[in-house]
């Protein structure tokens, strides 16, 4: 990255504030938690419906940034940084994207569609990089921010830029075709992927193919209605179509690959791709139609396809043996995701000892010295404790690091493997696939399971950013994680929200806070329903307990004092209307009585709790509440001349009344994990969790037999029935059994037939082409859990919360 903050000015019509200095950008950040920041970093301060940068900026001074882009300069720090004021921050950060991809004049690869777009650009790199230095989006950063962030990657020594492009709604694509304005243009797939945001079909397509304005020719699947919108010559492939440009037909479907016969200017060849679903063999299509254009010779295009693999595009966070968390990257390895990759083992590591697993770099365009010497910083930026080298370049170039075990190849890592050196520790495994870390990950992390919750962190934040809009800047929110995190997972979710600094958590119980302080959360912890036993437990891991009775109250005061304690924080509950604890109006004097002139204790916040704040059918009630806990707190804080922190809503009386009762603070609790009380507050949020497993087993049962306990589903005709590994024991009610309920496999409904057992239950999967070890999806986007609990004539909250802790959590952030 080579240009400055006087280049960029011209192009996002800044005007300077605070110090006038200019200074060359090594690199471009948009979020303030990152250890990449540093005196060499120019700072976007994006505003968004859901988030605000300008927030961080004192905070960002401190860490030593001095270069801001901002759309009001803060009076208060102009003499101890520069800030370039524009009139939007995010188009600033477009335009000098646009503005720095001008400065290079290589072939681009521009992808869209509706699917695929991640997969075909991450095997065009793998299919191309012998032949090019490539520069591409790091994992699947596509979307108006991610694409200008991908782009900063360029350098002078690239000659072939991969990026693809994102949209959900229209007016997006222009924006990303003016900054990645492709040469060449890949249409992936046309699908009903974001289609909400469109009002037709073809509006969807139009927008899609604005990408392509400037292209030499677009490589899609044969396709008229799509081709019809695309200016520019294309370039098409069908297995079905021989007027397409490049025509196959699949020879052999077998052991996991399928051999197409390819038909192209007038030449025939064979190629073998090593899948069959009909979705990666389209992909694959897609790829090798585009070396076919670029020219790359035939027995090339067939000796590499045959080795394509399966893309994770995701960062999983997994358990790992001995304590250990193991941050799972171990199919790519580039600067730019490597920096991604440091940032997630920041936000998730569990322990504060931090190890990293890392191979040879392949980052086309860089000097290998200057490659390694920005490999070698960001290791030092993120205080790496210990670090694991395989190859023989990164073990040249980094031997000199403190703390560095080198190895020469995994083999080599694997002899002397001993499961005692990992103990207690974040582990970030991130390797070219060539190295095949996944035989390090087998290693170190736990025992593997068939069944699996999967939990979504970017959807986390999107939840917790969404109620945060319905807020003032300065309302603190309290986020619940009781109950194992609402049954998504206790510390990793807890330490999240430390990341995304949120103001106290709250927990059922004080066991459920001890173990969040073993595991190293040093937030504001509240215990909404403490038993008088756990007090001095409560005051050893600093927690701070719910007083909800003059009896919890007296027994609190005896021990603070026994414990010659002061200004011990607690928080009074008022019951204004739930009638499940609190204190009452009658309650007043003596409790106030109890607390005045008592330097014991500190009322560090009062509240309540409402009762119907889902069904605005009760808003009188919810009115009267509100007024209730105004009249008693008020005379609380009278009485005792403080100034609590005051808070009643919850989930949904943020979404409901956040306007009028947001007070100093919030609850949030089930919203957080994408459920909502109402359609239209559901429509805000992203599904969090998805629950997995897999096909044990497929038979044949005939007719005038059964399936299952009791005989509860007679076959009528013969038909295919497959077996999946989780039953009422992993938390799926019975009542989702008897063809009420269903799972999806392929894509397609598979019935649940008769009762659901312990550890098992058994689909029809008659109509599904499907084999064993094929995944299968219990809930998620579909069927969802409201959808669940609706048929079980139950709520989300019990369906999310009975999910077996014997159940395999695995956090993952795209």
């Amino acid at each position: 990255m080579t240009f400055s903050i006087q280049n960029i000015i011209p192009h996002i019509q800044a005007k300077i504030a605070g110090i006038a200095d200019d200074f060359i950008i090594e690199n471009i950040s948009i979020d303030s938690r990152s250890l990449q920041n540093n005196a060499g970093t120019l700072f976007f301060a994006l505003k968004g419906q859901n988030h605000d940068g300008h927030h961080y900026i004192a905070e960002l001074i401190k860490k030593g940034v001095r270069f801001f882009v901002v759309e009001k300069v803060p009076e208060n720090y102009v003499d101890k940084a520069t800030f370039l004021a524009v009139q939007n921050t995010t188009k600033a950060l477009q335009k000098t994207a646009k503005y720095y991809r001008n400065l290079f004049h290589f072939p681009i690869i521009g992808i869209t569609g509706s699917n695929g777009k991640t997969i075909v650009k991450e095997w065009l790199n793998f299919l191309l990089s012998p032949d090019y230095s490539i520069v591409r989006n790091p994992k699947s950063y596509n979307s108006q921010v991610g694409v200008p962030l991908s782009i900063f990657g360029t350098n002078e020594n690239h000659n072939l830029g991969i990026f693809e492009a994102g949209i959900s709604q229209k007016n997006e694509m222009r924006n990303l075709e003016n900054i990645i304005h492709p040469t060449i243009g890949v249409f992936t797939h046309l699908g009903i992927a974001h289609e909400e945001g469109f009002s037709s079909l073809e509006e969807k397509i139009v927008e899609k193919t604005r990408l392509f304005t400037s292209c030499e020719v677009v490589i899609l699947p044969r396709n008229e209605v799509v081709e019809k919108h695309i200016k520019v010559p294309t370039f098409t492939w069908s297995l079905t179509d021989e007027k397409a440009t490049v025509f196959g037909s699949i020879k052999t479907q077998e052991n996991q690959k399928t051999v197409i016969q390819i038909h192209y200017q007038n030449n025939s060849f064979e190629v073998t791709i090593p899948f069959q679903d009909s979705i990666a063999v389209n992909n694959a299509m897609t790829c090798m139609a585009t070396l076919l254009y670029l020219k790359i010779d035939t027995p090339i295009i067939q000796e590499r396809l045959q080795k394509l693999y399966p893309v994770e595009i995701r960062l999983q966070a997994k358990k790992g043996i001995n304590g250990c968390v193991l941050i799972d990257d171990s199919y790519s390895s580039d600067y730019q995701s490597l920096k991604i990759a440091l940032d997630f083992l920041e936000q998730q590591k569990l322990h504060s000892k931090k190890t990293i697993i890392l191979s040879d770099i392949f980052q086309g365009g860089l000097p290998i010295d200057k490659l390694y010497q920005k490999v070698a910083l960001a290791i030092q930026n993120n205080n790496i404790d210990r670090i694991i080298v395989i190859g023989e370049t990164i073990s040249k170039y980094l031997s000199e690091l403190p703390n560095v075990i080198a190895f020469g190849a995994t083999i080599d890592f694997l002899k002397q493997f001993n499961t005692q050196s990992f103990q207690n520790e974040t582990i970030l495994i991130k390797g070219a696939r060539s190295f095949n870390f996944d035989e390090i990950v087998v290693l170190l992390e736990e025992k593997k399971h068939e069944t699996v919750l999967e939990i979504n962190l970017d959807a986390l934040t999107h939840n917790l950013n969404f109620y945060k809009s319905k807020l003032h800047s300065n309302t603190k929110i309290m986020v619940m994680v009781k109950a194992f995190g609402y049954g998504n997972g206790g510390f990793e979710i807890a330490k999240l929200l430390e990341h995304n600094s949120v103001d106290y958590l709250g927990v059922a119980f004080a066991d459920e806070g001890i173990e969040l302080r073993k595991a190293g959360i040093t937030l504001p912890i509240m215990v909404l329903n403490p038993e008088n036993s756990s007090f001095p437990a409560m005051i050893a891991y600093d927690l701070e307990p719910e007083i909800y009775s003059i009896t919890g109250l007296q027994a609190f005061l005896q021990l603070t004092q026994q414990k010659n304690i002061t200004s011990y924080p607690i928080h009074i509950k008022l019951d204004t209307g739930m009638h499940r604890l609190g204190f009452e109006a009658n309650d007043m004097d003596t409790l106030i009585s109890l607390l005045r002139n008592n330097n014991f204790v500190m009322v560090k916040s009062v509240f309540s709790h409402l009762s119907a704040s889902d069904d605005t059918h009760f808003d009188d009630f919810t009115q009267l509440q509100f007024e209730r806990f105004h009249l008693l707190s008020q005379k609380i804080i009278n009485a005792l001349d403080i100034q609590p922190i005051r808070h009643i809503l919850n989930t949904s009386g943020i979404f409901n009344y956040a306007q009028e009762m947001q007070l100093e603070m919030v609850r949030l609790g089930i919203g957080l994990y994408g459920m909502g009380n109402s359609k239209a507050e559901r429509n805000n949020l992203q599904n969090v969790s998805t629950l997995k497993s897999v096909i044990s087993q497929i038979r044949e049962v005939e007719e005038g037999e059964s399936i299952g306990y009791s005989r509860k589903f007679m076959v009528n005709k013969s038909m295919k029935v497959a077996t999946i590994p989780i039953g009422y024991a992993d938390g799926i009610r019975r009542a989702w059994g008897n063809e009420k309920g269903y799972v999806v496999i392929k894509n397609q409904k598979a019935s649940i037939l008769g009762n659901i057992c312990m550890d098992m239950l058994m689909v029809d999967v008659t109509s599904i082409s499907c084999i064993a070890g094929d995944e299968v999806i219990i809930f998620g986007e579909n069927p969802n859990i409201t959808e669940i609990a609706t048929v079980t004539e139950t709520i989300p909250y019990e369906i999310l919360t009975g999910i077996s802790q014997r159940v395999k959590r695995v956090f993952y952030k795209n």
